[in-house]
């Protein structure tokens, strides 16, 4: 059954994120390792979502469309996980609540089944977000 969820969000920082910031955030190796959502089984299941699926990340601040996949690190249902990078920031709450950091975990997102949307390098997504996507756009053209 495909259905919208309300799910907490956490973003860190991990181990596959750090090796593949060594080759770059233009690398293959940074997309396939942080243009990912880590998702509770049952989660994925009740909302109708595959693995290795684009999933769209909602939040109040933002959207990102990335992958969905089974949790590496233990997920309780309810919880999700991007690890910390453009694809989060996306989504990350600017709120600081007077400490100057930006809210990375315990927020609210809804996640929805995208299966026909592409999941964008991080310099599409950087350029969509300070308004130059029509460069993006035009090289690809």
């Amino acid at each position: 059954m495909t259905q919208k969820r309300t799910l907490t969000m956490i973003t860190q920082r991990s181990i596959e994120e750090g090796i593949a910031m060594e080759k770059g955030k233009n690398s293959r190796e940074y997309f396939d390792a942080c243009s990912v959502i880590e998702m509770n089984e049952l989660d994925m299941s009740r909302m109708g979502i595959e693995e290795n699926t684009p999933v769209r990340v909602r939040s109040e601040c933002g959207e990102v469309v990335v992958k969905a996949i089974c949790g590496i690190q233990t997920l309780n249902p309810g919880i999700c996980h991007i690890r910390q990078g453009v694809w989060a920031n996306q989504v990350v709450p600017c709120k600081t609540q007077s400490t100057g950091v930006p809210q990375y975990s315990g927020f609210p997102v809804c996640v929805f089944p995208a299966p026909h949307e592409k999941v964008l390098s991080a310099k599409e997504l950087i350029f969509q977000a300070v308004g130059m996507g029509w460069i993006s756009d035009a090289k690809n053209s």
